[in-house]
């Protein structure tokens, strides 16, 4: 690891509210920092001259203390109580600046898996310490401005008047300097699997409606309220990205958002006691993040999330690797085989004697026989992994009332020989991917962990995809509130005890700790290819995902569907995909992921083994990573070099207009001749007229070539290896 680091100590303590600059290592960024003429924290934020964000105040609101539990003032009426303890709560005025440090780093650092083999963490840092003389208190705010954004956190020191606290509201604003495009989905405690929705900040209101799923069972953070990561575009052509990186022991970050001001201001996931947190000093917060260019394409490029996290903490790594994998999944998701072994609503008591009781309803997908396909297919085809749903007694009620206690995850259904499809898979070459669905019952799932880890490792399973469907147990707790991140951390702090990764769905959204704990390989946290079977996906979903989603982490959104109808091979399901088949190949290297799933039923991939082959050849690590084209909403084109080998593979995702394409292959390396093969949607395809028309082309190509006129229909696009 290179590394440089710069500290530079400011003992000013006669600050008081002057003003602070700091710029970015390329000085194109400018942050100012103040405190009011209220002694209240206010930051900006400038991009080659341009307002980024307008002066916005930074704080917090505390709850409360109890006046019969504070032994240090002697009250001498109620009122005088209740006006003090307003006071203490109080972490928004009344600041002075005590002092200030300024510092650089340069460094180096290597991931274990990601979408470049080395990444650079550069910034400068400035580190302010306020006083707040009205309680004796004290925080810290610190902020690192890079070349592509600037990230801040709350920092609370030890300090006798502030030790243990309950947070009412966090209080950091991001007033905008205009009625920005915005890429947003609504604020929820509970779920991300909302569309996408295009609109002007002034009409987030009047949207939300629409926004928020029909009959939704979960709980909408407010009228105005946002998820994070929000994607924006200024009409003066300045892309801006707010995110939060490292939320460990906190709960997750909306944005609800002021037209008035026009100003977004941050609104925490509440526990079941309506609290925003509870934290001991000393203490940070998660970094606040703002990413900011005027290339649409430097916003994919940024690393500045992960960089705000802290290096592994997992020593041995070695045991940690990208994956590619087959499943038994699709099938259900569809409708055409079931997760449960009976239709029966069978007491999840019972026992594997008790099931031989019970008639199979002849449509369970985990079977040891159909297991023993996928297998076989994924040894033929080279694919290390194959995730089984469904095998585990309790599906028959597994959301109903009994949700409580209906897994246990050790126990398989009758027709799943647990000890059989191991030896058999791992005689092949290939391992057998866990599925543990917890239905959102957190204590059953934790009181159940260290067996079922223990269980994975007894047959050699190194891989769990978890599953978070449903209202969380202890009723009232949401997904995303801090009880639940700790739940989430602690699942793969422990996993990495056993040596196993981790692919969560339903968890919160990720904001880069997987640089911390590599063995969290994927999360799902947004409507993934499930949803096609579901209604469909619009058409520019994909293209707005790496803006979004994407910015906190790998996705995993489960591409290589080759069927788009799908009433063609499921009675009764009546759904399209909203793709082409090329878009389908293209989507293994526009969604990142350590962990790809070719998804669809093997048969499907029998009948067009010639489209098959890109996904069997490309990888899901990588050297380096290029962000030839991007527009949000409308197209992505990245180009990626696969780790330990001189391969490209290049991919287009487009949403209703479609795209055309000119690429320079002057990264490849000079003097060599490759062979191209592009996988392009057929002239005339389009995601609603013969959506799995394709050609595949091959041509020899040179550092200068240039391949011309690639056109992706609508919700289309192409998929080139570079060999």
């Amino acid at each position: 690891m290179k590394r440089a680091f710069i500290i530079a100590s400011v003992l000013a303590f006669a600050l008081g509210t002057s003003a602070q600059r700091l710029s970015s290592p390329d000085g194109r960024l400018t942050m100012e920092f103040s405190v009011d003429a209220s002694g209240r924290p206010t930051y900006s934020l400038s991009y080659s001259d341009k307002m980024v964000v307008a002066p916005s105040h930074l704080g917090y609101q505390l709850k409360p203390e109890d006046p019969s539990k504070m032994t240090d003032f002697e009250w001498k009426t109620p009122a005088a109580a209740q006006d003090a303890v307003a006071q203490r709560a109080d972490l928004l005025t009344g600041f002075s600046i005590l002092g200030t440090e300024v510092s650089s780093c340069d460094e180096v650092w290597t991931p274990v898996w990601g979408e470049e083999s080395s990444i650079r963490n550069h910034y400068n840092e400035l580190l302010v310490h306020l006083g707040q003389a009205k309680n004796d208190r004290c925080m810290d705010i610190r902020f690192r401005l890079f070349d592509d954004g600037l990230g801040f956190r709350y920092e609370f020191p030890d300090q006798k008047n502030l030790t243990y606290f309950t947070i009412k509201e966090e209080v950091s604003e991001f007033t905008m300097t205009g009625d920005h495009t915005a890429w947003w989905i609504a604020g929820d405690y509970d779920t991300q699997e909302y569309e996408w929705q295009t609109t002007r900040l002034s009409q987030i209101d009047e949207q939300m409606p629409k926004a928020i799923a029909p009959n939704s069972s979960q709980t909408p953070a407010g009228p105005a309220s946002v998820q994070t990561s929000l994607q924006m575009k200024s009409d003066d052509g300045l892309y801006i990205n707010l995110h939060e990186a490292a939320c460990i022991n906190y709960a997750t970050m909306h944005l609800d958002y002021d037209e008035s001001r026009r100003c977004f201001t941050s609104h925490l996931t509440p526990s079941a006691s309506g609290d925003k947190g509870d934290l001991q000093t000393p203490t940070t917060s998660p970094w606040r993040t703002i990413i900011v260019s005027d290339k649409a394409t430097d916003i994919l490029a940024s690393r500045m999330t992960l960089n705000l996290n802290e290096p592994s903490k997992i020593t041995d790594t070695s045991w940690i690797h990208p994956t590619k994998y087959i499943g038994v999944w699709w099938e259900m998701i569809t409708g055409k085989s079931t997760w449960c072994y009976t239709d029966a609503v069978a007491s999840v008591k019972l026992g594997v004697t008790d099931y031989e009781k019970v008639e199979p309803n002849g449509r369970h997908g985990a079977t040891t026989e159909h297991v023993k396909e996928y297998i076989d297919f994924a040894a033929e085809h080279g694919f290390s992994e194959v995730l089984v749903e469904g095998w585990n007694v309790g599906w028959e009620d597994w959301f109903g009332h009994q949700k409580d206690y209906v897994f246990d995850f050790v126990t398989p259904y009758p027709d799943f020989n647990l000890k059989y499809l191991n030896d058999y898979a791992h005689s092949k070459g290939v391992r057998l991917m866990m599925h543990h669905e917890t239905s959102a019952s957190i204590r059953n799932y934790e009181r159940h962990l260290e067996q079922a880890y223990t269980l994975m490792n007894e047959y050699g399973y190194d891989a769990v995809k978890q599953g978070y469907v449903g209202d969380i147990c202890p009723r009232g707790e949401h997904h995303y509130s801090q009880w639940l991140n700790n739940h989430y951390l602690y699942t793969i702090e422990e996993a990495a005890k056993h040596h196993i990764m981790v692919n969560a769905h339903e968890a919160t959204r990720p904001t880069g700790i997987c640089r911390t704990w590599p063995n969290w390989v994927g999360n799902e946290s947004a409507r993934g290819t499930e949803y096609e079977s579901f209604g469909g996906n619009p058409v520019n979903h994909t293209t707005i995902l790496p803006f979004t989603r994407l910015i906190g982490g790998p996705m995993d959104y489960t591409p290589g569907i080759f069927v788009m109808d799908l009433s063609k091979w499921v009675p009764g399901n009546t759904s399209k995909v909203r793709s082409t088949l090329a878009r389908q190949l293209a989507l293994y290297v526009t969604l990142y992921s350590p962990l790809q799933m070719a998804a669809d039923i093997i048969e499907h991939y029998k009948e067009k083994m010639d489209a098959f082959q890109f996904i069997k050849d490309v990888p899901c690590d990588w050297d380096k990573s290029l962000y030839l084209e991007a527009e949000p909403g409308e197209y992505v084109v990245i180009a990626r070099k696969a780790k330990g080998a001189d391969e490209w593979y290049i991919g287009c995702s487009a949403a209703e207009c479609g795209h055309t394409s000119t690429i320079h292959l002057d990264f490849l390396t000079p003097g060599k001749t490759y062979t191209a093969t592009i996988y392009a949607d057929a002239k005339g395809t389009a995601w609603d007229n013969n959506p799995e028309g394709y050609v595949i082309t091959t041509q020899k190509v040179t550092s200068k070539s240039v391949l011309k006129k690639l056109v992706a229909g609508a919700g289309g696009g192409f998929a080139i290896s570079i060999k």
